[in-house]
């Protein structure tokens, strides 16, 4: 079994929630985990989600991974992009 591992980086503007998580995640940038395994059986490369994480901190110094269906991030991600962005400080 072939498999890769993909990092990515998502960043959000506004607070958010995760799936089966009771608190509130600050904005920022968050890291984003995917494990791929190769389909073998194909004539050409193609590779298979097995699962995607995202990495949140619980306190400080202690960073844990949630497993995320990859759906899930694309329509908090959308969302995210979708909320009014928060004023930005004028300076005269």
């Amino acid at each position: 079994m072939i498999t890769r591992t993909l990092t990515s980086t998502v960043t959000f503007a506004h607070p958010f929630r995760l799936r089966g998580e009771t608190r509130e995640f600050p904005p920022g940038a968050y890291r984003v985990i995917a494990e791929e395994e190769l389909m073998q059986s194909l004539s050409f490369e193609a590779f298979l989600r097995l699962s995607t994480h995202i990495e949140v901190s619980g306190r400080p110094g202690v960073v844990s991974q949630v497993e995320i269906a990859k759906e899930e991030l694309e329509r908090m991600v959308e969302r995210d992009g979708a909320l009014p962005q928060p004023p930005k400080e004028e300076t005269s």
